[in-house]
């Protein structure tokens, strides 16, 4: 609360700079695979990407990185220089989320730990750009080996089960297991 009293009465700072400043300050969330089972996050901490790294990681959002497009913007997969594959959700210049809106994103997608749902390993907040940074899962989206003929004639009924059932898990954590009551609203198989 200090830290937000002083930065509001610095009219100096740039808005920006200042959005950055209280989202690195406030933003308490895990980024952690190991999760105790009263989901106790309060004291892991996501890490915060620099525009820079994330760039280079994604070839400077080259569109042959490019994995799908939403309402939401654009995500790209990324490679950083440890090898690690992440997939960065870049979020459209246009959407009218606020910092504080992503920031409170951010903490309750990285507090949603589950075998079912991808694992958020970092943000990035710089200029006006907002993105989250998620593991990267291969084998493209569901709806790309439903609906090919190829890779669909892969899926026997026993992983098409498997495969429904994961789903099912996942939401079910979201809309009643989880400490934070999610309702998706977007549910499609390429989602």
């Amino acid at each position: 609360k200090q830290k937000r009293s002083i930065l509001s009465e610095t009219p100096t700072v740039d808005h920006q700079v200042r959005s950055r400043d209280l989202l690195k300050n406030e933003v308490v969330i895990s980024s952690r695979r190991h999760i105790s089972r009263e989901n106790n996050t309060d004291d892991l901490e996501l890490p915060l990407m620099e525009f820079e790294e994330v760039a280079m990681a994604t070839n400077n959002f080259c569109t042959a990185n490019k994995l799908g497009q939403g309402g939401f913007g654009i995500v790209y997969k990324g490679k950083l220089l440890d090898g690690q594959e992440m997939a960065v959700k870049r979020l459209s210049k246009t959407s009218v989320q606020g910092t504080d809106e992503f920031k409170n994103e951010v903490k309750l997608i990285a507090r949603l730990q589950h075998i079912n749902l991808v694992r958020l390993l970092a943000c990035c907040v710089d200029a006006g750009e907002k993105m989250l940074i998620y593991e990267y899962l291969e084998n493209l989206s569901l709806d790309s080996h439903l609906f090919d003929k190829s890779r669909s004639s892969k899926l026997n009924w026993q992983m098409r089960f498997d495969i429904i059932n994961g789903i099912a898990r996942g939401l079910l954590y979201l809309h009643q297991d989880s400490r934070f009551r999610i309702i998706h609203r977007d549910l499609k198989a390429s989602n």
